[in-house]
């Protein structure tokens, strides 16, 4: 079908939800950035930067089981909003902490409300996508991690020297409210918008089944916890996301830590690497998204094979990271090249992983569903969190932090080899939608 002839709206939705998501990791990534000046201001060790990570993560995965519940009851519209406010009033906070306790306290409300997110971003692309352009959309948005990530380590710590760290937090917490302006002019539901022709309407509903078709979607109950925990699908998406969410949070954090310890880079130096290590995952998280849809136009393949064709093709590249301290040994941008590879691999991964849940539940369970996995994947990334922590305060009192990282290392390579055998092989082997 003529892509002109159906209409492109949806895409400009699909671009409010990357620019929130940008924003996100913006905001989330400035303490990591900050580390070395934050460091000298309070006297942290790195027991005391992994307690500060952890209680962003602890409050993060508290707060996705409710988030998820919550923007399936209120709708996708309010609830994106009210999530952003509230995020942006907490990156804000950040500037007025005057010690750990009080860093510790903004962090976990940074956590709450950042938390709304991706059940809302997950939500949206249900809503205003076919099942087989999600992976696709999903990994646009996405990307928006890494765009994030990247617009961190070039302008925070510029502004940091030039500003003072406080004036750094409450710049970077203000940027979502012009973000908020857009989204209530432009969003609504395809059923609802007025600027949406029914062409596209058409087109995005093409793919749903005749069973889908026949049913009343405000009909279609809202599952509890409970129930939702009764099915296999659930904790497949679960315990995916609790074994690989971690890895992520370990890049994001932790990168420009591993970049000191290993090549003594800080400040405005760290900033180049770290951002050549995002640009590459925006390509990761675009093309995962691609690849499934491509198996499915030119292949023919079902969205079920061609899910778990290309979550098998992503698992086995963040393999490489082992190898990153050794190919360090004679170039650090080895090192970084294959660090931006696993990470790269990784968005491609989430792109799919978040899409599975859209392709087996309803969607009135879509953000309850993501709440629930996204609550473990952060309860993942505590458990690399501390465990980091604990390993890199071990080695340096030994002088051998590097060992350190070769077995974070490790454990980030092997993970989504694993989380893809419990997926797909334990559990979700024919990846079948839930029966109400």
């Amino acid at each position: 079908m003529n892509q002109t002839k159906i209409g492109n709206y949806r895409w400009t939705i699909c671009s409010l939800v990357f620019f929130a998501t940008t924003i996100n990791y913006l905001d989330r990534q400035v303490v990591s950035l900050l580390k070395p000046t934050l460091e000298a201001e309070f006297n942290w060790d790195e027991n005391d930067y992994a307690n500060i990570v952890i209680a962003f993560q602890l409050a993060y995965s508290i707060g996705m089981l409710f988030a998820g519940r919550f923007i399936d009851k209120v709708g996708t519209k309010m609830g994106y909003a009210l999530s952003l406010i509230l995020w942006c009033v907490a990156s804000i906070m950040h500037g007025f902490a005057v010690g750990t306790l009080s860093f510790i306290a903004v962090r976990m409300l940074l956590g709450i409300s950042e938390s709304g997110n991706f059940p809302a971003a997950i939500k949206t692309v249900a809503e205003w996508f076919p099942r087989k352009e999600r992976a696709l959309a999903t990994g646009i948005f996405n990307s928006g991690t890494n765009v994030g990530a990247i617009v961190a380590p070039l302008v925070v710590p510029w502004m940091a020297i030039h500003l003072g760290w406080q004036i750094t937090f409450i710049i970077t917490g203000s940027i979502g409210f012009i973000w908020l302006l857009f989204w209530f002019m432009i969003y609504d539901t395809p059923a609802k918008h007025p600027k949406l022709s029914k062409t596209e309407f058409n087109y995005i509903n093409s793919d749903i089944t005749e069973k889908e078709i026949s049913e009343d979607e405000s009909k279609i109950p809202k599952l509890s916890w409970f129930t939702l925990l009764g099915f296999k699908q659930t904790w497949a998406f679960v315990l995916g996301k609790f074994l690989t969410d971690g890895i992520w949070w370990f890049f994001l954090f932790w990168l420009p830590a591993f970049l000191l310890a290993e090549y003594g880079l800080k400040g405005t130096s760290v900033s180049f690497p770290v951002a050549v290590v995002y640009t590459m995952t925006c390509f990761g998280s675009i093309f995962g998204g691609w690849l499934p849809m491509w198996f499915v136009k030119h292949k023919g393949w079902s969205i079920v094979q061609a899910r778990k064709t290309s979550m098998l093709i992503y698992a086995f590249f963040p393999l490489v990271v082992v190898f990153s301290q050794y190919a360090g040994t004679f170039n650090m941008w080895y090192a970084v090249i294959l660090i931006g590879i696993a990470a790269s691999a990784h968005q491609a991964w989430s792109a799919n992983i978040f899409t599975t849940v859209s392709d087996m539940f309803p969607k009135t369970s879509v953000g309850s569903v993501i709440g629930i996995g996204g609550m473990a994947g952060g309860l993942g990334g505590i458990v690399i969190s501390k465990s980091a922590g604990l390993l890199f305060k071990h080695y340096q009192a030994y002088g051998k932090i590097q060992t350190g990282y070769y077995i974070m290392f490790l454990v980030c390579g092997l993970a989504y080899l694993i989380a893809w055998f419990v997926m797909f092989k334990l559990l979700i082997p024919k990846m079948k939608p839930i029966e109400i």
